[in-house]
């Protein structure tokens, strides 16, 4: 399948058909130039899976996660209460999203402000797929590869999302190696808490410095990342080290488009 063949459904050009899901593209996936080759794999991944989805385009904004986390409430919520008003108008009862914290931010604190959703991150939702037998990846791709998982915070710490990234990623069968410091006890990139948006605070050693030196020392040619934050400061550590030819990091799922083909 080819990412031009592929005509994306917009909410607003439906003519008041209501698919199962909104797939909520996000910011990274919509503007930053590397993330958005992981919105085009998972889009891939929806359409040959069959999946009815739609975006909502022109009319997604920011759902204020990052004014959230930076501690202007009045700003969060006017995003919020605009945003839960145009998911209103679409009837969206279903949210899948490619951003750890933008699954956070709806399934836990959208409620508050009368947004109630069934909100699933890519990975589970990719799991599911899995299970169901409507992704089927070959076991040749990454036969001779070893993938590390690198878990974001707000998937797992903050949602106790340990497991489906990691089905995703035993569905490769390749070889698997963990960090010392992983799940529960894992390691910040270092974007976190809206890091990502201001210089690093003074201290002996940037935070996706200290991770990447992990990430290089489990030994892996593959970084996995499930998180546009997470990806970018993985991607800057890894070049900072100066491993960019011997180590690559890709989100899963590019790592489950690459293992079927698509």
């Amino acid at each position: 399948m080819n990412t031009k063949s592929i005509i994306v459904p917009v909410f607003s050009e439906l003519n008041g058909v209501s698919p199962e899901y909104l797939f909520w593209v996000g910011c990274a996936g919509a503007f930053d130039e590397r993330y958005q080759k992981v919105t085009r794999a998972f889009t891939k991944l929806l359409h040959h899976a069959g999946v009815s989805y739609a975006v909502l385009g022109k009319e997604e904004t920011c759902n204020g996660d990052p004014a959230r986390r930076a501690g202007n409430e009045m700003l969060f919520q006017m995003q919020a209460i605009t945003l839960i008003e145009t998911l209103k108008a679409y009837e969206v009862k279903k949210i899948i999203t490619c951003c750890p914290h933008c699954f956070n931010i709806f399934k836990n604190e959208y409620p508050d402000l009368g947004g109630n959703y069934e909100v699933m991150h890519h990975s589970q939702f990719l799991k599911m797929l899995i299970d169901e037998g409507k992704l089927k990846a070959d076991p040749a791709i990454f036969s001779d590869k070893t993938i590390v998982f690198h878990d974001p915070c707000y998937l797992g710490r903050g949602n106790q999302e340990y497991d489906s990234p990691r089905a995703v990623i035993a569905s490769l069968k390749a070889k698997t190696t963990e960090m010392p410091r992983n799940k529960s006890k894992a390691l910040c990139c270092g974007a976190g808490g809206a890091q990502m948006f201001k210089e690093a605070e003074p201290g002996k050693k940037e935070v996706n410095a200290e991770r990447t030196e992990e990430a290089l020392a489990a030994g892996a040619g593959i970084v996995a990342t499930a998180c546009p934050f997470c990806m970018t400061m993985l991607t800057d550590g890894i070049k900072f080290k100066d491993k960019q030819d011997e180590v690559e990091n890709y989100d899963i799922a590019e790592l489950l488009v690459m293992a079927i083909g698509l």
